[in-house]
């Protein structure tokens, strides 16, 4: 299995998410925010299919590029995983970089909080870092135990946490 953009996002919040996705063990389908999330990207921006083209890319599927502006619009419910989805967003210019658009740019907008983030296309740095994020995905996928449950607060409300904390219970 290659990364993917979820995993590179599932890499900054909890390396036994990961490997519980890549593992195919999906409990995103019994989450109420992930619905929620994917209502708000589906209906708080209804112009965009007009406007943005879907591209896929290696596995990376941006759900609206602007290829006028080159910029990658992600939508996301709430900020409390920001840097995940930071991490998510320039992994996709990293996925337009190497196949030639190396000025695209990213916004993450948070249409319920009425906030964006802007993201800067990648310099060198960026590149490098990113590569040792996919090295990262695939030592976890490397290995043969599912890693330990991390206890973080944002546990609670994820979509592993029954899964996770069933012999808690």
């Amino acid at each position: 299995m290659h990364p993917t953009p979820t995993l590179i996002a599932y890499l900054h919040t909890c390396h036994r998410k990961l490997w519980l996705h890549a593992n195919e063990i999906r409990m995103e389908h019994t989450s109420d925010l992930v619905a929620e999330g994917k209502l708000i990207g589906d209906t708080a921006y209804d112009r965009r299919s007009e406007k943005y083209t879907e591209v896929v890319l290696d596995g990376a599927k941006i759900d609206f590029f602007d290829p006028r502006t080159r910029t990658v619009h992600e939508t996301k419910r709430g900020r409390s995983m920001q840097t995940a989805h930071r991490a998510q967003v320039q992994y996709y210019l990293y996925k337009l970089y190497q196949h030639g658009i190396t000025d695209a740019s990213g916004l993450i907008e948070y249409p319920d909080l009425r906030k964006t983030e802007q993201v800067a296309p990648l310099q060198q740095a960026d590149l490098q870092e990113i590569a040792g994020w996919e090295q990262a995905v695939l030592q976890l996928l490397a290995q043969d135990k599912c890693p330990a449950v991390i206890h973080k607060p944002f546990c609670k409300q994820c979509s592993y946490h029954d899964l996770c904390y069933m012999d808690e219970v």
